[in-house]
């Protein structure tokens, strides 16, 4: 079956940088759009960026946009999401999640309805 385990948050101080993992398995992991989301405590999850499946187009959240930089390597199965400068606002749990169709990520690409399988999470705090 499709599991996605995610890997690599942690704590950090303002400014400094993470990168979280994503592994994949159970399906052709480079036949998908794959994205990163986030969700802070009593906020609703949002997209934080996304990559087609060939990891030619990439898409970001404007409010990290210049500081977050999304990839993937087909051949391990794994997605990254590498964070730099990072603000006390980018403390979340951050998934991973791969779309639900055989299609590029579109112009809805931020939205969690277009992903069927995710991860468990991986907790990124930003201390300030």
């Amino acid at each position: 079956q499709v599991q996605l385990v995610e890997s690599g948050g942690g704590s950090v101080q303002a400014g400094g940088s993470l990168r979280v993992s994503c592994v994949a398995s159970g399906y052709t992991y480079g036949r998908y759009c794959m994205g990163w989301f986030r969700q802070a405590i009593g906020k609703e999850r949002e997209g934080v960026a996304a990559i087609s499946p060939a990891g030619t187009y990439t898409d970001y959240a404007d409010s990290v946009k210049g500081r977050f930089t999304i990839s993937r390597d087909n051949a391990k199965n794994t997605l990254y999401l590498q964070m730099d400068s990072l603000k006390p606002e980018d403390t979340a749990m951050y998934y991973c999640a791969r779309k639900t169709s055989l299609s590029e990520c579109g112009s809805t690409w931020y939205s969690p309805d277009r992903y069927f399988y995710w991860g468990q999470g991986t907790q990124v705090t930003v201390s300030s």
